[in-house]
């Protein structure tokens, strides 16, 4: 293992420093003015990360969306990562995953006609036209766009996980950064997501040491609050199990297409079951082999009382596939998520990150 590491290491440090070259060169032009940053009549808020994936962008952003959902009329705009479409498209109720991207598509299902949906490549474009189909939109929120800079944001939110925070990783391919640590200067907000519930003031300096954030930067640290198991297929359902009703001969099927399902089967642990964990890459598109896999694995699976758990984005894309196994959808749910925020890790005298995003908002 090691020598593979001295290998790696090797082979792709200087590609990751050429990688780190261009990136560093594109963030120059925006600097000098060469590339142009969109400004707009409208706030724009921005949520994304330093490093490829498993941040937590999506559970932040409906955080987001919630909490200002009340006092705004609100537009989320994604590019709608592995949908099978182009260019501009608003989501509606004949909406699929495939049209709009899985995360898009979870967004436009939770908060439905309170707020727009819509994806587009550009992001300039796809406000544009937001803003013309619905003239009573006053606030843009772009998930996954920090590093899409023709946009100037009102706000920035960047992410960092707590087990894997950008001081300790390297560039891509090296490792998952898609720009140097660097790039956090941009951020008005930083959050370190999927945190313990108990953290240590410790701990809590050590990411302000690290960091060594400006000033005019706030650090705030969030963790997930799991809820109750929602059916993937209600209409097969005929009870509702109780993840606290489960005894030790019960099993657990994790099925999972996302960057980091680690948290999520260390919950389902905590309850003292048998669980399986059947991993796939992140967007995974599930098509016929991959069900038959997972049926296969569901069988093996001991005990009387047997179930499929999955990711509240990864049951979007199972739910709307026509090859998913009759015979599973009574026994498959999934585990919503909420994102919750620490207090006690807040420094002296802050804001909470709700009243802190509004006063960023409102600055003229």
């Amino acid at each position: 293992m090691r020598h593979n590491a001295i290998v790696d290491n090797i082979l792709l440090r200087p590609m990751s420093f050429l990688y780190g070259m261009v990136v560093g060169l594109r963030n120059r032009l925006f600097e000098w003015k060469i590339l142009k940053e969109h400004t707009f009549d409208v706030p724009v808020v921005v949520v994304g990360n330093l490093a490829i994936g498993g941040t937590g962008k999506t559970p932040h952003t409906e955080y987001v969306v919630s909490m200002l959902k009340r006092e705004y009329r609100i537009a989320v705009l994604s590019r709608g990562y592995k949908r099978h479409t182009k260019g501009f498209i608003m989501a509606d109720r004949r909406s699929t995953p495939n049209d709009i991207g899985d995360e898009p598509y979870q967004i436009y299902q939770k908060f439905g006609a309170e707020v727009r949906v819509a994806v587009c490549e550009s992001r300039v474009e796809g406000i544009k036209q937001l803003l013309e189909l619905d003239e009573s939109i006053n606030l843009i929120v772009l998930d996954d766009a920090f590093q899409h800079r023709y946009v100037k944001p009102s706000a920035s939110i960047v992410l960092t996980e707590w087990n894997w925070p950008v001081y300790n990783d390297e560039l891509l391919p090296l490792g998952r950064l898609r720009e140097p640590m660097s790039g956090l200067m941009r951020a008005d907000i930083v959050v370190i997501t999927k945190c313990p519930s108990q953290i240590r003031p410790m701990d809590v300096r050590l990411f302000y040491e690290h960091l060594n954030l400006y000033p005019y930067q706030k650090l705030y640290f969030s963790h997930y609050r799991y809820g109750s198991l929602v059916c993937v297929f209600p209409d097969e359902v005929r009870y509702m199990p109780d993840l606290n009703w489960l005894n030790p001969d019960d099993s657990i099927l994790l099925v999972a297409g996302i960057a980091n399902p680690r948290p999520l089967q260390r919950y389902l642990r905590s309850f003292k079951v048998n669980v399986k964990l059947v991993k796939f890459p992140d967007h995974h598109d599930f098509g016929r082999h991959d069900f038959e896999s997972i049926q296969k694995a569901y069988a093996k699976l001991p005990g009387k009382n047997k179930y499929i758990i999955t990711t509240e984005k990864d049951s979007v894309r199972i739910a709307n596939n026509p090859y998913f196994p009759h015979a599973l959808k009574q026994s498959t749910f999934y585990v919503p998520i909420e994102v919750e925020f620490l207090p006690p890790a807040m420094p002296q005298g802050s804001m909470p990150f709700a009243d802190e995003l509004r006063r960023i908002i409102k600055q003229p």
